[in-house]
């Protein structure tokens, strides 16, 4: 990404819910961790892109990115999962946005951002006019 700005890296973050997680394991704890929203879980299997990582927790398999974006200038459309060949198109056609990417283990639950970052070229745009939706039309 030509434009990635204002990086942040969860690691460390992560590392401690690692260990806590290890702790909670040990005394069968549940531990929020391992708690993924089945509806995350489901947009990992269909829209997420495998890492080269393997799940932290038990060894279980690869873990799926999620590309979450946010921001005024998105309007409606902000909250959705991105793939990185869209965010490249993204990055001119908006002027600021956030990427949140999720790492989440469909098997046994464990997900976490890994890092989040701003994209786009720095024109502050008009949010895209508001299209109904199924929901705005049937509740």
């Amino acid at each position: 990404m030509r434009t990635k700005r204002k990086s942040v890296d969860y690691s460390l973050q992560r590392r401690r819910t690692l260990e806590e997680l290890q702790g909670a394991l040990r005394t069968m704890v549940s531990h929020d961790a391992l708690d993924a929203d089945p509806m995350l879980v489901r947009a990992a299997l269909h829209h997420g892109e495998l890492s080269e990582r393997r799940c932290p927790v038990n060894n279980c398999g690869r873990l799926l990115l999620l590309n979450y974006t946010f921001g005024d200038q998105l309007g409606q459309y902000s909250g959705r999962i991105k793939s990185d060949e869209e965010l490249e198109q993204m990055e001119d056609e908006y002027g600021e946005f956030t990427v949140y990417v999720v790492e989440v283990c469909p098997e046994c639950g464990w997900n976490h951002v890994v890092e989040s970052y701003v994209l786009g070229d720095g024109v502050t745009r008009k949010p895209p006019r508001r299209i109904a939706t199924v929901e705005d039309i049937y509740g």
